[in-house]
């Protein structure tokens, strides 16, 4: 029996993993805020953000994704997380899935387009390593070390990056806050290589946990994110970038940050990792009120 979700429209929706679009969206987002100090665009700029919307979102995630699921059937077979996606039960072909991301890469840099032309490279940027994360002979995911990296430059350093770039030159963008997302988003994806621990060492695929075990990954991942932390303070006590006036409740919320953290990885899953980003965003939030008001 045919129902909703096995047309083509709700498949092309599965693939591109709406619950992934906030992770560009939201530090994309940011930059925008950074670039204008301001909580929306200027009005001249307000039909290139929405189109930028689209393509960070559904378009990139989309074809990101697609190309993602087809090297991944294997080991997604083996996940319990991945039992509904579309290439798994069957009902969309690895040879549509496929024809697919073309067409979704395609309007992904047409689309870029119309934000500009350094858009553009940053958009094929980001195609291009989404490519060499899941392709052979490349196929960084099974390279410990640049599986973390790929992903923490995409979503920590591209992204905002890319937001500034609606209304900014790119090359003006702080290169601090590149430096607190990469950092960031590094230990925020550590976790995700120890929660598909034991499909991808049943498929072969040689991510970080499956080479360096959890216990390094938890250890690393608490690091990082000190580290990051440790970074906002020091930005605000100077008073470069991130303003000095948040100093006193970077300081009280960090150890909070921090400890939520170290327990929330300890053995972690989607829902605890969710947990962490909606903690993440009070600072966040008090990060962009204090910016925009500045």
């Amino acid at each position: 029996m045919t129902t909703v979700l096995d047309r083509p429209a709700a498949l092309l929706v599965l693939v591109s993993r709406p619950w992934f679009w906030p992770v560009s969206w939201v530090p994309a987002y940011l930059g925008t805020v950074l670039a204008g100090q301001a909580w929306l665009p200027a009005r001249a700029d307000a039909a290139r953000a929405l189109v930028a919307l689209l393509v960070l979102g559904p378009l990139v995630w989309g074809a990101v994704l697609a190309q993602n699921d087809l090297h991944d059937l294997r080991s997604d077979r083996a996940n319990p997380r991945k039992a509904t996606a579309p290439l798994v039960t069957g009902a969309l072909s690895a040879e549509r899935l496929q024809r697919w991301y073309y067409g979704i890469a395609g309007m992904a840099l047409a689309c870029a387009l119309f934000v500009g032309p350094l858009f553009v490279l940053g958009v094929a940027g980001v195609l291009l390593l989404g490519w060499a994360y899941s392709v052979p002979p490349l196929r960084l995911k099974t390279r410990p070390g640049w599986d973390v990296a790929v992903n923490a430059l995409v979503v920590g350093v591209v992204s905002p990056a890319a937001g500034w770039a609606i209304t900014r030159t790119p090359w003006e963008f702080p290169w601090q806050f590149g430096l607190i997302g990469l950092l960031f988003a590094a230990a925020l994806y550590l976790p995700t290589t120890v929660t598909d621990l034991a499909a991808d060492t049943g498929a072969g695929d040689t991510t970080f946990a499956v080479r360096f075990g959890a216990r390094f990954a938890h250890r690393l991942g608490i690091a990082l994110w000190a580290g990051a932390l440790a970074i906002s303070i020091l930005c605000a006590w100077l008073d470069v970038l991130v303003p000095r006036s948040t100093l006193t409740a970077q300081l009280v919320m960090a150890p909070v940050l921090l400890a939520a953290y170290a327990i929330l990885t300890r053995r972690p899953t989607i829902t605890k990792l969710a947990l962490i980003s909606v903690l993440f965003g009070v600072p966040t939030i008090g990060f962009a009120l204090a910016y925009v008001g500045s």
